[in-house]
């Protein structure tokens, strides 16, 4: 699920946000497009070991990520370093707490390993489609990932909220100045560029879906 509604940025921001919204179905946001498929995610029943694989596979593609852009290939991956909405520290603590709760921790499973597989490709030669996923993967958390998390806490956590789903400091503020940093970049990309990225959309929803179900496993 990408971001929800907000006043608009401007700028390529924008374009990344419109061609998600589309992807989404009606139950998940009014803008979407799609039909949905099985039950919508309010009527979800999830279960422990599930939110575990979720969480822990979630991590796994967060790392990655963070890997990504520390190791730069690129130049402008350099820009979404320490922005505020990195998660794998959060994670880490999380899965602390469900292991001192007396759970055991899965090793990560096949949708985690293959998006981070994926994306590690991916980041080598085409960065307009890294960024694709890099957006996608933060926004969507902040928006439809939280409502999410806050419905799975009140159905098999007794409303405990997670670490992943904390930010320091002013979410709003913190996704303002990555929108900012991503139209940057975007301003050095010409339209062909623009548009390969867009199209990176929707792989960047399946593999963020299959990760997503795996709390229903």
């Amino acid at each position: 699920m990408a971001e929800g509604r907000r006043s608009g940025s401007g700028g390529f921001v924008d374009e990344m946000r419109s061609v998600a919204m589309k992807l989404h179905t009606r139950d998940q946001a009014r803008e979407g497009e799609k039909q949905s498929q099985g039950k919508p995610w309010r009527k979800w029943e999830p279960t422990i070991d599930g939110y575990l694989k979720f969480l822990v596979d979630s991590k796994m593609v967060y790392d990655t990520i963070d890997i990504i852009l520390h190791k730069a290939d690129f130049p402008e991956y350099a820009e979404f370093r320490n922005t505020g909405l990195e998660r794998a520290e959060n994670l880490a603590k999380d899965l602390e707490w469900f292991k001192e709760q007396g759970h055991s921790v899965p090793e990560p499973s096949t949708p985690g390993v293959d998006y981070s597989l994926y994306i590690e490709e991916l980041s080598k030669e085409d960065p307009q489609s890294f960024i694709c996923h890099f957006y996608n993967t933060y926004f969507a958390h902040t928006a439809g990932g939280r409502m999410i998390g806050k419905k799975v806490a009140a159905k098999i956590l007794n409303n405990k909220e997670l670490e992943f789903y904390k930010w320091d400091g002013d979410l709003s503020q913190l996704l303002q100045n990555v929108r900012e940093k991503l139209n940057r970049v975007a301003e050095n990309w010409t339209r062909d560029d623009k548009d390969h990225c867009l199209e990176e959309t929707e792989k960047s929803f399946k593999f963020n879906g299959d990760i997503l179900h795996l709390m229903l496993t």
